[in-house]
């Protein structure tokens, strides 16, 4: 069975930092993309982060400079660390896990940046 729980979401003033954390089961780092999707308020969600099997990175415009996703794989634990954080970042974040045509989803972290 696979799950993939997030944590680490919070609140915090606009220049802040926070460090999401995401603990998933039943799948390989070997094999799985994975990545942080963020859905702010009344929008669709969208990607903020993404790393490959070969550690291979990419991130959304708004993201880069500022936010760093990471692995550890001996945890079979999936970060992003979110520096520099601005209001306009306000979102619930989810962690994704993709091979093919299988997609799994966490149930998301609430992410709150106050001016």
């Amino acid at each position: 069975q696979v799950q993939l729980v997030e944590s680490g979401g919070g609140s915090v003033q606009a220049g802040g930092s926070l460090r999401l954390s995401c603990e998933t089961s039943g799948i390989s780092f070997l094999v799985y993309d994975l990545g942080w999707y963020c859905q702010a308020p009344g929008k669709q969600r969208e990607l903020v982060a993404r790393i490959d099997t070969t550690g291979t990175t990419n991130y959304a415009d708004s993201a880069k400079g500022r936010f760093t996703i990471s692995t550890d794989n001996a945890k079979n634990t999936l970060y992003l660390q979110m520096n520099s954080l601005k209001p306009e970042d306000t979102a619930v974040c989810y962690c994704n896990a993709r091979f093919l045509r299988l997609d799994y989803w966490g149930q998301g972290t609430q992410v709150t940046v106050s001016s």
